[in-house]
């Protein structure tokens, strides 16, 4: 026996008077019960069956089936479509033994948006492993009454409470079990009992909280991306099963009570691999909430730097990658050769005495009997105290985490530690919460660490303390993790959307649990620095919820234009931002560039898109009257004469340019702004030329959409097969309207 979702379409009650709503959904549960029963010749069998119908936002159940069942279901007229209950990843870097500045995105302290009431009629929710209700971050010290359009609940039980900030949690998982998973009963509550909710929410909507830190390091105010909106948490991900923590009936689960409960934004820090539109129930279920005008923010996925990584690719979701911020916690390593070497730590101990302490690699330090390859790692059992004691031991990357690698050198009688990168993992490093004095170095520094112990038969070394480093540069750079694009369903579709921060995020945490996922962890804090496109995802939901919140009647598809056009491509050294590798990034690494909050309040022009335009573009990809009502519940007749690359997207994406013909693209814009006279300005590569047709577009009033032609030609001047990028960007001399372009010369990709 499997589990499956029965899908039945796209009709809602969300109309329907309150009074009305149990009765109506008690009538279409009966129906799923008598749809399922008839295949089964059993009514109280499929009850048995059935562990979740949906009913409220759309129609369908969730069931265990065997895959004859399912196949005979998926026959029934009555049936639009039948998925199985897939399990999907969280996107933190922490499953791959990284722990993950703040979660500050750059707003200045006399901003509008900081002001004492501002976004509190915004609901922002966020679908995950749950929250910790106790955190400061989501006090409601000074909230008025929850707004009136909430319409969710609050699952209480003895240790899970709301309140004027928190207004609503439940949790999901029926799904979970029925693939397997068996849950312990405390477990069974919206609290959060991983961390990764809590720091995601908090990033999203956390309100103020002075003297936030880690073992005292990185100390200021945290704040999410809308301090002031009211939170909710659905929790649907659970402890890890097959590799993933997420299922699908749980998701869409969550889903469903989030577009009947009546949030705004919605953030979702998971995924699984990319998938034709029609056969991903969460981009379905996405594009019903975006019907309902909510925008649902998804992250990119942590599978890069590899081309064609990226996740959650349909074009309704906004699809976030992460980038690093200007901080740094820095421990730098010196040599007894005089050579200073910077890594990064978090260590929760005071630092080593100011003094050299002798230096030896673990393999020279390893018992007789343990092999060099297990004793690289500084597992349990592999290091000789007779050979450690006092001593600053140097591990390789890799089979535990660098927090395990230094509590089995400190048993050992080691004083600190030095965890060396890879090849693999390259120059990329991430703070770890150390039990000892240590530092993580780049595999460039380790080659040097190592000429050195060559180079002396007494090698020498000492940690410095942690230092907190601001206004670090570059920055941005994208994450190594960071999936990448081209899009690899649809090539007329640029992802990622934009990049945020995600790279050492410090935001709540939960303090009934350890900081980090070593077994011996028995430290508690408020506050926790983690890494992952789970962490840059809530920065752009908090901030669609902000813009929400000054432009009530915006839809999402307006929203997702006024951060993706107002985005930057260059860091703080004024230089196109760089990826991991210092090597200049392009809009398959950070889309429309890195989020920039304040001129995302005041874009100029928008990009909007309709839910006829997304139908439109579903048909021009061919998708049949069955397929579109997966989407849309009503009939919907086809714009025969639309393509997909008309799609009126904030970005320009080709996937086959060849040479010949010139490809000419569709887009309009909305003034949002003053009135005004916007000139566009082209800057491409010598392989295409681009140009814009009408150049010049005149706004006499607010609301005014006004439409253009973006007309590209292979110019044969750089070679077939290559990639290339530009610009466009409107402006009237105050706003700059920003869109990149990305276009693959030749036979197509992503096709």
């Amino acid at each position: 026996m499997q589990s499956y979702i029965v899908y039945l379409g796209s009709e809602h009650s969300s109309a329907l008077d309150p009074s009305s709503l149990s009765e109506h959904s008690r009538q279409v549960t009966a129906l799923h019960y008598d749809l399922l029963g008839s295949l089964f010749g059993s009514k109280t069998m499929a009850e048995e069956a059935i562990f979740y119908s949906y009913t409220r936002s759309f129609n369908g159940f969730a069931a265990k089936l065997d895959d004859k069942e399912a196949e005979n279901l998926a026959r029934n007229p009555k049936v639009i479509s039948v998925f199985e209950n897939k399990a999907r990843k969280l996107h933190t870097t922490r499953s791959w033994n990284f722990l993950g500045v703040e979660n500050d995105i750059g707003i200045p302290s006399n901003s509008i948006w900081n002001t004492a009431k501002f976004g509190e009629d915004v609901i922002v929710a966020n679908i995950d492993t749950g929250v910790w209700p106790e955190s400061k971050s989501f006090s409601d010290e000074g909230y008025g009454p929850v707004p009136s359009k909430w319409r969710g609940i609050c699952q209480t039980d003895s240790t899970f409470h709301c309140n004027r900030k928190l207004i609503g949690g439940r949790y999901f998982h029926k799904g979970y079990e029925a693939a397997g998973g068996k849950l312990n009963a405390t477990l069974l509550t919206v609290r959060d009992h991983d961390g990764h909710g809590t720091h995601t929410l908090s990033t999203a909507a956390g309100n103020f909280v002075t003297g936030a830190n880690v073992f005292g390091h990185g100390n200021g105010t945290a704040k999410g991306g809308a301090p002031k909106a009211r939170a909710v948490a659905y929790k649907a991900c659970w402890p890890p099963l097959f590799d993933s923590q997420c299922f699908d009936a749980d998701i869409l689960a969550a889903f469903e009570a989030a577009i009947a409960d009546g949030v705004d934004v919605l953030s979702t820090s998971l995924g699984g691999a990319a998938d034709e539109y029609f056969n991903d129930p969460l981009a379905i279920a996405a594009f019903l909430a975006v019907q309902r005008g909510i925008l649902v923010v998804f992250s990119g996925g942590n599978s890069g730097p590899f081309p064609m990584t990226i996740a959650n690719i349909s074009p309704w979701v906004f699809t976030v990658a992460a980038s690093t911020i200007d901080r740094e916690f820095a421990s730098y390593v010196g040599l007894g050769n005089k050579k200073h070497i910077k890594g990064l730590s978090l260590s929760s101990v005071p630092s080593l005495p100011k003094k050299f302490f002798p230096l030896i690699n673990s393999v020279d330090a390893k018992f007789r009997n343990v092999t060099e390859f297990h004793a690289q790692f500084c597992g349990k059992g592999t290091l000789d105290p007779m050979k450690v004691k006092g001593k600053i031991v140097i591990c390789q990357v890799g089979e535990t985490d660098g927090v395990d690698k230094g509590f089995q050198a400190s048993r050992a009688g080691a004083v600190g530690v030095i965890i060396a990168n890879d090849l693999e993992k390259g120059d990329e490093i991430f703070p770890e919460l150390h039990f000892i004095p240590a530092s993580d170095i780049t595999n460039t520094d380790a080659q040097i660490v190592q000429n050195y112990l060559k180079s002396t038969r007494t090698p020498m070394a000492h940690l410095t303390s942690v230092k907190t480093l601001l206004s670090v540069k570059p920055a941005p750079t994208i994450a190594t993790f960071s999936a990448r694009g081209p899009n690899p369903i649809d090539s007329t579709i640029l992802k990622p959307d934009v990049t945020a921060p995600g790279v050492n995020i410090l935001a709540s945490y939960p303090t009934g649990i350890a900081p980090t996922f070593s077994p011996v962890d028995r430290r508690r804090i408020p506050f926790n620095v983690i890494s992952g496109t789970s962490m840059s995802c809530p920065h752009v939901a908090g901030i669609a919820g902000l813009i929400k919140s000054i432009h009530p009647n915006w839809s999402p598809a307006a929203i997702k234009s006024a951060i993706m056009t107002t985005a930057k491509t260059r860091g703080n050294n004024n230089q196109t931002i760089l990826d991991s590798t210092k090597l200049k990034a392009t809009p398959y690494a950070y889309g429309a560039g890195q989020v920039n909050p304040n001129d995302a309040a005041d874009p100029g022009l928008v990009y909007d898109i309709t839910v006829n335009d997304y139908l439109n573009f579903l048909c021009a990809r061919g998708y049949n009257a069955m397929q579109i009502k997966k989407f849309y519940a009503k009939p919907f007749s086809c714009v025969r004469s639309f393509k997909v690359t008309d799609l009126n997207y904030p970005s320009i994406s080709v996937g086959e340019l060849k040479i010949g013909a010139p490809l000419t693209m569709n887009r309009r814009v909305k003034n949002v702004g003053s009135p005004g006279t916007y000139v566009a300005r082209v800057k491409a590569s010598p392989g295409v030329a681009v140009s814009i047709e009408p150049s010049t577009l005149v706004f006499s009033r607010v609301g005014e959409e006004k439409g253009f032609k973006v007309v590209l030609q292979n110019t044969g001047k750089v070679k077939n097969g290559s990639d290339v990028f530009g610009t466009l960007i409107w402006s009237d001399g105050k706003h700059f309207v920003r869109s990149s372009i990305a276009v693959h010369l030749g036979p197509g990709i992503g096709n």
